[in-house]
């Protein structure tokens, strides 16, 4: 089993390998390294978001979750799907239309002033930060379960697979990484779920009716409350799994990587179909995992019941399906991260050290290698960070991230487009309020601390009792830049907001 799991990572290592050598030769210039030169189509970059977007939460962490909570953990299949309407409706068409690089780029085409753009960028690298934790702490798992390797080598084996996509290959290498790694994803999930379906006739009522007495939890386990029992804590994680998405910053820099803003809604449209098709298939890997492998098992892999979907491939079709998921699994992780570190070195590269530092002055040159030093670095503290986080749940840590996505971006991004008295004062406050009321909730929380040993990072009390801070942090990022615009001497640009109209709804006027 060992041999054949092992051939089956070189493979999909060589694969990505050999995409990144390619790509590596059409990454010249700064647009190819950070967009791909905008030369993706819809369908490939519907793909490369569904790619991006069904990380190890998605395939690891979720498929876990539901074996172990039951009812509770399908809110993040339904968190995850609904974002993505208001993606759509709201950033995808405005956001190609303002931006040209970064998710700063797009605010800094109201607001032109430097602390706007060192601030979104600021909040681009922690929020890809947290993200990557998630994904990191999937793929020691994964390969500690699979190999028998130490979990700390685990996480530096992806560590150093993802930055080598990233500084050599950019976006055009981590697309095509994205779009492999989904084809093989919904392969790989597609035909789990007909082994599943099958194992219960086919019938769904035999299948929710069996799973009743498949775990520990009885017939509570179709029942709501066996994970979130304070209804503050389920409306919290739907808060920031909705809004989250429309803040992400790896989500946000793919509508760049596409000509228009008719092409950028194409892609998402597309997206949504193939996210739509994984999460409902994430019900079969969940219900699958309850009844052939047992609670037992999954927590004695993992206490977190992140190794559910590749345990439930070896026990429906035996050491090759096991292999062929767990290769899937860590494909899933490597294309999540070098999109995540793309994002991030984007961030530091081009707003923070071309921008701010060099103030618009640095050469093609130096802000690839500023992007390519970054990409080291981002991917280093991503490391050291997730050893501290190996017990946790992969889509729970997920889930983090959205809440400080939609606390610290979305609101800028909303106002930004929709606001006309919105100033430079309100969209710094609101991200600095979002992202540090985010962050503080997190650490003060029972994710950081609990009474009991070895539940949490730290023993002690929780001060803040809500798992997710998204139903306080999401309202204060708004409140943040409402009150920032309100008490500010500064005035709106009049003239400056009916040109980021018209620019944001129709494309006159973008570069």
């Amino acid at each position: 089993m060992h041999g054949l799991a092992f051939f089956l990572f070189l493979v999909i290592v060589a694969l990505t390998l050999v995409i990144t050598y390619y790509a590596s030769k059409r990454t010249k210039t700064t647009s190819e390294f950070y967009t791909a030169d905008s030369s993706l189509t819809g369908w490939q970059n519907g793909l490369a978001i569904a790619g991006d977007y069904m990380s190890a939460a998605s395939f690891l962490g979720i498929a876990g979750m539901i074996a172990l909570a039951g009812f509770d953990g399908f809110f993040y299949s339904i968190g995850f799907l609904v974002a993505y309407l208001v993606v759509l409706y709201i950033v995808a068409e405005p956001l190609r239309n303002l931006g040209k690089y970064t998710m700063a780029d797009m605010i800094a085409a109201r607001f032109d002033d430097k602390k706007v753009r060192g601030v979104a960028a600021l909040n681009t690298i922690a929020i890809s930060i947290f993200y990557m934790i998630a994904q990191l702490v999937g793929a020691g798992g994964l390969i500690k379960l699979l190999l028998g390797l130490d979990y700390i080598y685990s996480v530096l084996i992806v560590g150093v697979l993802m930055t080598v996509y990233v500084v050599f290959g950019g976006m055009t290498a981590t697309s095509w990484v994205q779009i492999v790694k989904a084809v093989l994803l919904m392969v790989g999930t597609f035909i789990i779920s007909i082994i599943v379906f099958a194992k219960f006739d086919f019938s769904i009522a035999k299948m929710f009716h069996e799973v009743k007495t498949a775990t520990p939890l009885g017939e509570a386990f179709l029942n709501p409350g066996n994970k979130f029992k304070d209804p503050l804590d389920t409306i919290s994680l739907n808060l920031a799994l909705v809004l989250g998405t429309a803040g992400l910053p790896h989500i946000l820099i793919r509508f760049f990587t596409v000509k228009d803003a008719p092409t950028a809604r194409k892609s998402v449209v597309y997206a949504t179909w193939i996210i739509g098709i994984f999460y409902v298939l994430t019900i079969f890997l969940g219900f699958g995992a309850a009844a052939f492998v047992g609670y037992d098992k999954i927590v004695a892999a993992n206490p977190a019941g992140n190794m559910a979907a590749p345990l439930l491939a070896e026990a429906l079709g035996g050491d090759f399906l096991f292999a062929f998921i767990s290769a899937v699994a860590f494909a899933t992780i490597l294309a999540v991260v070098a999109g995540l570190v793309l994002s991030a070195a984007s961030a530091f590269a081009h707003d923070f050290y071309s921008h701010i530092l060099r103030r618009g002055q640095a050469t093609e040159k130096e802000q690839m290698q500023a992007a390519r030093w970054a990409s080291v670095g981002v991917s280093v503290l991503s490391i050291l960070l997730a050893l501290f986080a190996q017990k946790m749940n992969v889509a729970f840590l997920v889930s983090l991230a959205f809440a400080v996505a939609a606390s610290a971006n979305l609101p800028t991004i909303v106002f930004t487009i929709f606001w006309r008295r919105f100033n430079t004062t309100g969209a710094i406050t609101g991200m600095l309020v979002g992202l540090i009321s985010a962050l503080v909730l997190v650490f003060i929380g029972p994710n950081v601390w609990s009474p009991q040993l070895g539940a949490a990072i730290f023993v002690g009390e929780p001060l803040f009792k809500l798992a997710n801070p998204g139903i306080i942090s999401i309202p204060l990022g708004f409140l943040g830049a409402v009150i920032g615009t309100l008490v500010s001497s500064k005035k709106a640009d009049e003239k400056k907001y009916t040109e980021i109209v018209v620019k944001a709804n129709t494309g006159i006027g973008r570069v």
